[in-house]
């Protein structure tokens, strides 16, 4: 994959979602992650699970809870990229972590999990940020690995039968737990 040009971090502007934004969220969540869109960036599950990655009501559900964020980033005024955060207790959990495939590769991606991880310390005091990968995603859980995060061998299946969550193409799926301690 060609790499996009580098937003510099002085471009972007982050914000917490709205309800106003569920829409434009799941957009771009799907095209991360799901269909013939995904595969122009590295971060594609096209190959393993077919059918939706998220959907309205999750995205709303995430905006509306009081223990959530959904963190919005913004670059030349349109949304680049999203993730949200849990508040956990002594952790927080990262997740629905999308960056528009036509600027992955740019760098993005790591200023946006060093904001997040930032704001989890700040925000809540949290002391270490906890996260789900497919555990066939091993590109995806190298890129993990090298901003921090270890793996830790604990794993929870791929929930099949809920379509919620994807159609997988294959019979061997799993999560498995990620964790970086804060500073």
């Amino acid at each position: 994959m060609d790499t996009a040009p580098r937003p510099h971090p002085a471009e972007l502007t982050f914000r917490d979602a709205t309800l106003a934004d569920v829409d434009a969220l799941v957009a771009l969540v799907e095209s991360a992650y799901r269909g013939d869109s995904s595969r122009t960036g590295w971060t594609t599950e096209a190959d393993i699970l077919e059918g939706q990655r998220t959907d309205p009501q999750e995205v709303a559900e995430v905006i509306e809870s009081p223990v959530s964020r959904l963190m919005i980033v913004e670059h030349e005024g349109a949304i680049a990229a999203c993730c949200q955060l849990q508040d956990r207790g002594d952790h927080a959990y990262f997740g629905m972590f999308a960056v528009s495939p036509a600027l992955q590769g740019a760098g993005l991606g790591k200023t946006i999990i060093t904001e997040a991880e930032r704001v989890a310390r700040t925000t809540w005091g949290a002391r270490a940020m906890h996260m789900t990968v497919l555990t066939a995603r091993e590109d995806l859980i190298a890129w993990y690995v090298r901003r921090g995060y270890r793996r830790t061998g604990k794993t929870t299946p791929f929930p099949y039968g809920n379509e919620r969550f994807g159609l997988p193409q294959r019979d061997d799926l799993e999560f498995e737990l990620l964790v970086k301690e804060l500073d």
